[in-house]
């Protein structure tokens, strides 16, 4: 009797454990819900570890490469990696690696943006649907490590498996087991030998399959969250929720019995669950696990394009979701793009108040052109910031369809840049070889997009600074040139003030400039018309307490210069 008292004492405190983390999940559940409600559209509070961006969150991007992309340099240029951050509000690894995509494919056509500004617009406005899908992405959570592309990649190093072998060791069970009726000691003795080679077989393939698991478990979870999200009575995404429940359809035989292989510990007698003890010992007798494993792994292989589409649906509607609470972030302070097309085919771009999204407090500025800018003005004015906030705010405009700006108005772009190169140390690259390098690959694209009837954007900060001054004007004089004309526009900063006299035909001139009083330094950050016309380095070399003769002895040299236009 006291036996039972205690075993049933035991059996209602396991009870009892189980129901308090029932309930705390529900609460757990409640207090997310109620979060997303609350906190929705504030600062982005995530950390990411070293690499993580790089290496793993651009595995999807990496995956799915298409023409006139964002490519590295102009990606590193513009530092997009911080604006990624910025913004990322997502909550799976889906949400993570489509945004970073998203980011970095600027959207060709006006129907596939205004199809995307539709999500957008309906999951601003849609409160409890925005919430029910991201209780979803909440769920299908994030991969530990690696991308899910990563992991599919890893199966083909597990080559071919089939489960002949085991069904042939599970007979031998059989086997062993009917021996017993002919001769008990016999019987015996071959089931326990049949039991340690499988056994000890177990293990070892155990352990060679263990770390795919968890892609296997990922991918379990993202066919759960695609029928949960396809069953979601959200209209505005009916295309999306039929294919998910549609790719979900052809994933049945892997979601079948998948609980054999993700319950199992598979380690035996280590657990101090007596029920996950038993279980363990069957699966280790009869392969269970392994069995289910390699069925599971011919369904992967066998579906590939599936699970992409899955992954992709969601991703894409979860940057919609995402793109909607970055714009709450921005309090009002940003604008729709509006995409032209003008008469001649010529490109054009107007921003009105447009700002760099990564300042705090940030100086707005206009800037309305058909063709090139060529920006001069003295260092820290804010030539640099200008062209990366005129940059990203033109990616942002193809990309998420929304703009730091009081309003933008241009035409379909492709985007790249050649700003902020360095030497190259594992090719053995100068930093001028470099710099030739990535300003030919602006050439090439602007001829292609000529060719094809489309439009490039692109910017140069210093034009060939890595070479001496008579071919560095001379040869930049040409190029930029090359960079005009009726299918792009080129942004180019420059100290060089006899290009803005060379390229007078071919770029507007505009510069930033500062201002100096006494011993003080204010940089105002506005745009001007014009070529910049004050000298000021020297005059900086004085307040910045340079020896009296030096700063007097450069002022007389320049003066000289500028005099009889020779060196002396």
């Amino acid at each position: 009797m006291e036996y039972l008292v205690l075993a049933g004492t035991l059996f209602l405190f396991v009870v009892l454990i189980m129901v308090k983390g029932y309930l705390d999940s529900i609460q757990a559940g409640k207090r997310f819900v109620q979060r997303l409600y609350e906190h929705y559209g504030e600062d982005v509070l995530r950390e990411y570890k070293a690499g993580e961006i790089e290496e793993h969150i651009s595995m999807y991007y990496r995956k799915h490469q298409e023409p006139w992309q964002i490519d590295e340099i102009t990606w590193h240029d513009l530092d997009l990696d911080e604006v990624y951050k910025r913004m990322n509000y997502a909550h799976s690894s889906a949400g993570d690696e489509y945004l970073y995509y998203r980011l970095r494919t600027p959207m060709q056509t006006k129907e596939e943006i205004q199809r995307f500004e539709r999500h957008v617009e309906h999951f601003q406005t849609n409160e409890k649907e925005r919430v029910a899908l991201q209780v979803q992405f909440h769920k299908l959570g994030r991969m530990r490590k690696y991308s899910l592309y990563e992991y599919l990649d890893y199966l083909e190093l597990l080559g071919e498996r089939n489960n002949l072998k085991y069904y042939l060791s599970v007979g031998m069970v059989f086997v062993s087991i009917g021996l017993m009726f002919e001769s008990v000691p016999v019987g015996l003795c071959v089931l326990l030998g049949v039991l340690c080679f499988n056994m000890i077989r177990y293990y070892k393939e155990q352990k060679e399959i263990e770390p795919y698991i968890t892609s296997f478990r990922y991918i379990a979870k993202l066919i759960e969250s695609a029928e949960k999200i396809g069953k979601q009575p959200v209209n505005e995404i009916a295309e999306e929720r039929d294919e998910l429940l549609a790719n979900v359809k052809s994933m049945e035989q892997f979601k079948r019995n998948s609980f054999i292989v993700f319950s199992g510990s598979g380690a035996g007698p280590s657990s101090g669950d007596i029920l996950g003890m038993f279980f363990d010992y069957v699966r280790m007798i009869f392969y269970l696990d392994l069995i289910k494993f390699n069925q599971m792994l011919r369904v992967v292989r066998s579906h590939p394009a599936e699970i992409d589409r899955m992954f992709t649906l969601i991703g894409e509607i979860e940057t919609a979701v995402v793109t909607g609470e970055y714009r709450a972030n921005l309090q009002g302070a940003y604008c729709i793009p509006e995409f032209v097309e003008e008469n001649r085919g010529n490109a054009c771009l107007c921003l009105r108040n447009m700002y760099h999204p990564l300042l705090k407090d940030p100086v707005k500025n206009d800037i309305e052109v058909k063709k090139g800018v060529l920006l001069t003005g003295s260092n820290a004015s804010g030539k640099s910031t200008f062209l990366r906030a005129v940059a990203i705010n033109a990616i942002l405009a193809q990309t998420l369809h929304t703009c730091m700006a009081d309003s933008y108005r241009g035409v379909m772009f492709r985007i790249c840049s050649s700003m902020s190169l360095q030497d190259d140390i594992e090719s053995g690259d100068s930093y001028y070889m470099v710099e030739v390098k990535s300003i030919r690959r602006i050439l090439e694209n602007v001829k292609e997009a000529a060719k094809e009837g489309k439009h490039v954007l692109c910017f140069v900060d210093e034009v060939l600074r890595g070479t001496n001054t008579v071919e560095r004007i001379a040869a930049s004089t040409q190029i930029l040139k090359a960079l005009s004309g009726d299918h792009v526009i080129c942004f180019a900063a420059t100290h060089d003030g006899e290009l803005t006299r060379l390229l007078k035909a071919h770029y507007d001139n505009y510069h930033f400039e500062e201002e100096i009083a006494e011993d003080d330094i204010f940089f105002p950050y506005r745009i001007k018309s014009g070529p910049a016309m004050s000298r000021n380095a020297i005059a900086l070399l004085k307040m910045l307490g340079y020896d009296t003769d030096l700063v007097k002895d450069a002022e007389s040299l320049a003066e000289r210069f500028l005099q009889s236009g020779t060196w002396e």
